[in-house]
């Protein structure tokens, strides 16, 4: 959800301002680009030099520099920023902001943002349920802001109480969960196959495929953006996917046969984009088979069948898409192999599409649904096709 995003950190003077360097390590992990406006007395409870080197910034809190009469514009911060999270929030900036109030850098920033602000309270319990705070922290939420509620903790008083700051796992968890709210498939659990599988045949050889998993991949990024909580079974790619999405690695049919039937119950939607082997050998070898013949014969038998075995067991209201990668009759193929295996609807495309199929960052796809509705689309960047089925599972949904 975060990846991609501007985020503004305003800190404040707080002992709890110490945690807000694990608080940009989990903005950067995600993705996102962080800067921050710190207080003056902030910088007694953190320094500058650890919040720009986690945050690759520099760090502002002055509107200008005497030496070198430089301006820092809070304009500009309050313009660029996609988010604006304070933590953690003192009672006195918390009497300011919903005030009005102006004195330092923070606080004309706040004035500026157009975006967004999540407040993250810290202070002694005792301030924390005092009339003044309480009618402060209303008013900030009647003027749109976002309160991240302070916990029962320790407090640095030495006092058991309400004011302890959210950690920073749970700011960034309250974050993400406000982002979905209100996308096509939020609450929506979206179970995804990518990826070739590869049956050994010994120790150092495996029968394969030429799929790269690009697909199943776009898939599960478009799932995530859209607000699902994505799990993708991969077999061997050198892919990489959103941190937000569950991946589970797999390697032969049998594996991801395994994982497809301990995940698919919670799913709403199942996607089976993989390129499973439909082959595997009846026996491997555990030493590597050595070259004594100008000939080699490997008996192969039938792997499970991962797509049939969900068409048969999935529930009523679970949208079940497969693929179709054919070479000839290839809407009569795609169409018994719809009605055969139980799906909702099945996404056709032919290897005789030039920069279609196997290793192309572009697709033709044509859409056909139990009901018989073709829809054929143009040559596409794989995650302009990702939106197309998107686009038929949440018509369906």
């Amino acid at each position: 959800m975060l990846s991609g995003k501007n985020i503004l950190l305003g800190i404040t003077g707080g002992i709890a301002a110490y945690k807000t360097a694990n608080l940009i390590r989990l903005f950067k992990k995600s993705g996102a680009n962080v800067k921050v406006v710190m207080t003056l007395d902030a910088k007694e409870f953190v320094t500058p030099l650890t919040l720009s080197t986690l945050s690759e910034n520099p760090v502002h809190s002055i509107f200008s520099d005497e030496e070198t009469g430089e301006w820092d514009s809070h304009v500009e911060l309050g313009l660029w920023a996609d988010l604006f999270i304070i933590a953690p929030a003192t009672a006195n900036t918390i009497g300011k902001m919903a005030n009005g109030l102006c004195d330092n850098l923070l606080m004309a920033t706040y004035l500026s943002a157009k975006c967004q602000v999540f407040i993250a309270p810290a202070m002694d319990l005792d301030m924390y349920k005092h009339a003044a705070t309480v009618q402060n922290i209303q008013k900030l939420i009647s003027n749109g802001n976002k309160i991240i509620d302070a916990k029962v903790g320790e407090l640095a008083s030495g006092l058991v109480g309400k004011g302890r700051m959210e950690e920073p796992e749970g700011i960034f968890e309250f974050i993400n969960k406000y982002l979905k709210e209100g996308l096509p498939l939020s609450g929506k659990k979206v179970l995804i196959t990518a990826g070739p599988t590869y049956e050994q045949i010994d120790p150092v050889r495996f029968i394969g495929n030429n799929s790269s998993g690009k697909m199943g991949y776009e898939l599960a990024e478009k799932a995530y953006s859209l607000g699902a909580s994505v799990t993708l079974i991969s077999g061997p790619t050198n892919l990489t996917v959103n941190k937000g999405v569950t991946k589970i690695d797999v390697r032969s049919a049998e594996d991801m046969f395994d994982a497809v039937q301990e995940d698919y119950k919670d799913s709403d939607v199942i996607i089976m984009a993989a390129a499973v082997a439909d082959y595997t050998p009846e026996s491997k070898a555990l030493q590597k088979i050595k070259k004594t013949k100008s000939s080699l014969q490997i008996n192969l038998k039938s792997t499970k069948d991962i797509l049939a075995s969900i068409g048969k067991l999935k529930s009523e209201g679970q949208l079940l898409i497969g693929f179709a990668l054919e070479t000839i009759d290839e809407e009569r193929n795609a169409k018994a192999k719809l009605t055969r295996k139980n799906l909702n609807f099945i996404v056709l495309n032919s290897l005789n599409d030039e920069g279609a199929g196997f290793g192309y960052d572009t697709n033709i796809i044509t859409i056909i649904d139990n009901h018989n509705n073709i829809e054929k689309f143009e040559l596409k960047p794989k995650s302009e096709v990702a939106t197309d089925i998107f686009n038929k599972i949440i018509s369906l949904l």
